[in-house]
């Protein structure tokens, strides 16, 4: 296909991830009957024709997208956040101000897609497990759009990505223990309510593919050459994965960038994948970080698959560097949560690992706004 060129869309429909078990776009089901993730089938092509400069928003990319229409009652003008240098010396260093968007992270992206898909099915009340950042998104799309909405939280979620979801008129439940029992909780609450899963709905991550939309057209129709996330369940790396695969696929880019995943070392699933190593949810500790620390990833398989076939990798940050990681992206005006400065930490060390070369543009996506992150 000619770079560039127009594409035509194929009739999508939802596959497990699993078993390779289909069922239509539409299906309410939040998972197969096997407990395997939907993925969006098949990947399709998105060229730079296809994007519509008349909208300020990501439904600039609304073509790529499984609602082709902008819901005009519920966007709130998310996308398009600042793509801004770094200083790192020689450094070709880039950060995706992602933490700009409407409810402080980019959580939004997912969001949107995900309730106005829901709501063109007449649903009417969601639930969600989240640490924060997704229940706050939730909240208030959920809240824009008149729907009720549950978020289910960790009992030791920050105080003010709690207060944001209560500002939103959510009904909030504390579970006690590690992140993985609050999404046990919340599947249990899901056999009598839709499950508005930022982690398994598919629309979800269709949605979060449009920041590397963005970073794509930002740099005048290039991939950069690597991107670096922090991820626990790992929407930002797979919607990167499938936005640089759309591209290759029409013909914008020849390649994928490398992508890296950023763990910290308290919970560390998907690094110890990644490097053939053994772990186990029982090793789990206490992290700053934590808006990823996800034990059990349901998206493994897909993004060991976009780590390898983009040529990335992992790493796993001590909790001793998260901090000073924060306050150096704050001593550039970037004040953001822990969780988004993994991702600077995590470059340092991909760069001593000699992984990260000197003369290559790297982006990083930094996630979600400090201003809600304290206690």
């Amino acid at each position: 296909m000619a770079k560039g060129g127009s594409v035509t869309q194929p009739e999508s429909f939802l596959e497990c991830a699993d078993c390779g078990a289909r069922a239509p776009l539409d299906s309410r089901r939040f998972a197969c009957a096997c407990g395997g993730p939907w993925e969006l089938r098949p990947p399709r092509p998105f060229a730079r024709d296809q994007v519509d400069h008349t909208e300020p928003s990501l439904w600039r990319y609304r073509a790529t997208l499984p609602v082709h229409e902008v819901p005009r009652d519920l966007t709130l003008g998310e996308g398009l956040t600042p793509l801004v240098s770094l200083r790192r010396g020689e450094r070709r260093l880039l950060a995706k101000l992602d933490f700009l968007m409407p409810s402080g992270s980019f959580k939004d992206r997912g969001t949107v897609v995900m309730v106005a898909a829901l709501v063109r099915q007449g649903v009417t009340e969601v639930i969600e497990d989240s640490s924060g950042n997704a229940g706050a998104s939730l909240a208030a799309y959920a809240a824009r759009a008149g729907i009720g909405c549950t978020i289910y939280v960790p009992a030791s979620a920050s105080e003010g990505k709690l207060a944001q979801i209560a500002a939103h008129h959510a009904r909030v439940v504390k579970v006690p223990g590690a992140r993985q029992q609050v999404a046990e909780a919340a599947l249990e609450a899901a056999q009598t309510a839709v499950y508005a899963s930022h982690n398994r709905q598919p629309a979800f991550v269709e949605g979060v593919k449009t920041w590397a939309l963005e970073v794509w057209e930002q740099l005048g129709w290039q991939a950069p050459d690597s991107v670096i996330v922090p991820a626990g369940y790992g929407s930002a790396l797979l919607g990167a994965y499938r936005a640089f695969q759309s591209l290759r696929l029409a013909g914008e880019i020849a390649r994928l960038p490398r992508l890296f995943a950023v763990q910290v070392a308290n919970c560390r699933p998907l690094d110890a994948a990644f490097r053939g190593e053994p772990w186990s949810p029982a090793e789990q500790r206490p992290t700053l970080a934590e808006g990823i620390a996800s034990s059990r990833p349901i998206r493994l398989a897909e993004a060991l698959r976009a780590l390898r076939e983009s040529g990335g990798a992992t790493e796993a940050v001590p909790e001793e560097e998260i901090l000073p990681a924060q306050a150096e992206l704050a001593a550039q005006g970037l004040y953001v949560e822990p969780t988004s400065a993994v991702a600077a930490a995590g470059y340092r060390r991909l760069v001593q690992r000699g992984l990260i070369s000197a003369d290559e543009r790297c982006v990083l996506l930094l996630t979600g706004s400090g201003l809600k992150a304290g206690r």
